[in-house]
């Protein structure tokens, strides 16, 4: 049956250091976030001390839900000695390979989410002015949320969602499948040219996303080569006796909320309708790794898919059909574990941006990022004369995804905002208060002197010549401001804390 669908973001951002002959993108990823961490430990900057480092004791990347693990699997993929910090809304922000990533608390709903999402990018935003300030003249750190770098190389924008364990693996691949194929009409955020090894150069002039390139497999454990649309990683960051939690690298990395609301909250809605057996078997794609690619090349949304029974259709086609399914599966077994109003709201924009890419795609401008980013391109290119290959369209790309508020693309658009900016402001510092990222957080924000690391379902208490003290939090619904808020704001101490919570 359905879990309540407990679901983040791991967002991976470009980075560049210009003004240096040999930039080194760790050592520059490592500078932004240790420069945001040294502002906000400042007295009276921020509440608490981000310094708490992340633990790294339940990190098993390559266990895979097939039923095995690979040898050594701590490395390279769990690189420890690059910064690691825990911050006080709960999220999680680091080195990553060669980026800085930052990955939101654990949120009960999609706008809850989207709400963390776009505190993350002003994380970034303070990240940079941080940076920039202890930099020498003439040099300067930009980050751009974005997923590839034009050269062959790309990164991720992640998705998690709590799903129950003993819904069966293969079912998830059949079913959830066709709709991170097609859902790219509304999630991708577009892209100049093509990366694809076996494209000939220059035949992809604009596509839908920026992913769909890097893709080669259907089911796989890899993230970063040989990348799958499903991915295997077995890592509930739970009771891995109740949960499973299925780790979406599909995705791109978008700037339009709506856009992002729908690419969380239809899935979430997608993955519940997997574990009741909803699902119609009829729409099983027939090659999905192609039929992903053939989604993304396809800016005319004509392209009609090989179903697995014979049939066509376009991905809007299949999406209607889910979408369809949702409206029923949501009527008959309602929104309670996907959202409640959220889902509803999901359900109406969803209907709502299908609707408009059927008629008329332009309406979608400052909703839907490729959308957004074409009209943008194709009104410049028609400006200054630009053709098509033009270098000029590549960098133009590039600086829709410019963070730096002066300079991107995108916020020139006035596109449509769905969370108040102070509401984001908030969520830098303050967490979700419905799943247990507030237990994390408000213990952080309190006593940051007392927490040795915490992750994502424990934390790590010091109480001076004690033994340190592991707090689990293996159930994602509890650790709630219902649920330990009066708790929280009764005790003056950890030592209180920790022995009110084992009597």
């Amino acid at each position: 049956m359905p879990v309540p669908k407990t679901l983040g973001i791991e967002t991976e951002y470009g980075i560049v250091h210009r003004g240096v002959d040999d930039p080194n993108p760790i050592s520059a990823s490592s500078l932004l976030i240790n420069a945001y961490l040294s502002r906000r430990s400042q007295p009276g900057v921020g509440p608490g001390s981000p310094r708490v480092g992340w633990d790294f004791v339940d990190e098993t990347p390559h266990n895979d839900i097939r039923g095995f693990s690979h040898i050594g699997s701590m490395a390279p993929e769990v690189e420890t000695h690059l910064v690691n910090a825990v911050l006080t809304n709960g999220a999680r922000y680091y080195v990553d390979h060669a980026h800085p990533e930052l990955s939101t608390p654990e949120c009960a709903d999609a706008m809850s989410a989207l709400r963390h999402d776009r505190a993350g990018e002003l994380i970034l935003i303070e990240s940079m002015a941080a940076a920039n300030e202890v930099l020498p003249a003439g040099e300067e750190l930009v980050v751009y949320k974005n997923n590839s770098d034009g050269k062959g190389n790309s990164y991720g924008c992640h998705e998690n969602y709590l799903m129950d364990r003993a819904t069966s693996f293969a079912e998830i691949v059949q079913h959830a499948t066709t709709h991170f194929v097609t859902r790219q009409v509304f999630t991708g955020a577009g892209k100049v040219g093509c990366e694809a090894p076996w494209m000939p150069e220059g035949s992809i002039g604009f596509q839908l996303t920026q992913r769909a390139d890097f893709f080669e497999e259907e089911v796989g454990l890899e993230t970063t080569l040989k990348r799958p649309i499903i991915n295997t990683r077995d890592e509930p960051h739970a009771d891995p006796l109740l949960y499973r939690r299925l780790h979406v690298i599909v995705g791109d990395a978008n700037l339009c909320e709506v856009a992002t609301l729908l690419k969380l909250g239809t899935t979430a809605i997608i993955l519940a309708m997997v574990e009741e057996g909803f699902m119609d078997p009829a729409l099983q794609i027939s090659d999905p790794v192609r039929a992903l690619q053939a989604v993304s090349f396809d800016t005319g949304l004509g392209q009609p898919l090989l179903l697995a029974d014979g049939r066509t259709a376009t991905a809007v086609d299949l999406q209607w059909e889910l979408l369809e399914q949702a409206q029923k599966f949501t009527l008959e077994r309602g929104t309670e574990l996907t959202g409640g109003p959220v889902a509803d709201l999901v359900l109406l924009r969803w209907e709502d941006v299908l609707t408009s890419l059927e008629a008329d795609p332009s309406e979608l401008v400052g909703v839907v990022d490729w959308v957004t980013k074409k009209h943008l391109l194709d009104g410049l290119a028609e400006r200054h004369g630009l053709g098509p290959g033009d270098a000029r369209l590549a960098a133009l790309d590039l600086q829709y995804h410019d963070l730096r508020p002066e300079r991107s693309l995108f916020a020139r658009v006035g596109a449509e905002a769905l969370v108040d900016v102070p509401d984001a402001v908030a969520a830098m510092d303050a967490p979700p208060d419905d799943t247990r990222a507030y237990f994390r957080g408000r213990c952080l924000q309190k006593w940051p002197a007392d927490i040795v690391a915490a992750n994502w379902d424990s934390m790590v208490f010091d109480l001076g010549r004690q033994t340190l003290r592991r707090v689990p939090m293996m159930e994602p619904t509890r650790g709630t401001r219902e649920h330990v808020g009066t708790l929280l704001d009764e005790c003056e101490t950890v030592a209180e804390l920790l022995g009110r919570l084992s009597t």
